[in-house]
């Protein structure tokens, strides 16, 4: 029974942080509340990534190589090719791999983008 209390307890915890974190959102970030596939942990660690000086990421290249999704080359000789950065913040890029999971399987216009 203690330990059926403590669950609960916990479950009621996890609800109520959620809801205060999804409220600190919608007032700080509702553009990114409105995107499909952003939930509040992925938008939360977007935000924490970006850090207190937002400024510095001055165009999307920069938030690319800031989370490690940027292309390098890995050229050699006559070879031309690219590979992705294996530098920056993880939890950004898998923030980032949740949402693009998400919009493959259920929004349309992400799959023709990706078949291009």
């Amino acid at each position: 029974r203690l330990l059926a209390r403590r669950w609960l307890d916990l479950t009621e915890q996890i609800k109520d942080l959620t809801r205060h974190l999804e409220r600190l959102l919608e007032d700080h970030a509702p553009a990114l509340m409105g995107v499909f596939g952003c939930g509040p942990d992925t938008i939360a660690q977007l935000l924490i990534t970006a850090g207190d000086n937002p400024e510095r990421l001055r165009c999307e290249a920069a938030f690319a190589a800031l989370t490690g999704v940027s292309p390098i080359p890995a050229s050699s000789g006559k070879t031309n090719r690219h590979r992705l950065n294996r530098a920056g913040d993880r939890q950004a890029n898998s923030a980032l791999y949740h949402i693009v999971i998400v919009r493959l399987r259920y929004d349309q216009a992400t799959r023709d983008y990706a078949a291009r």
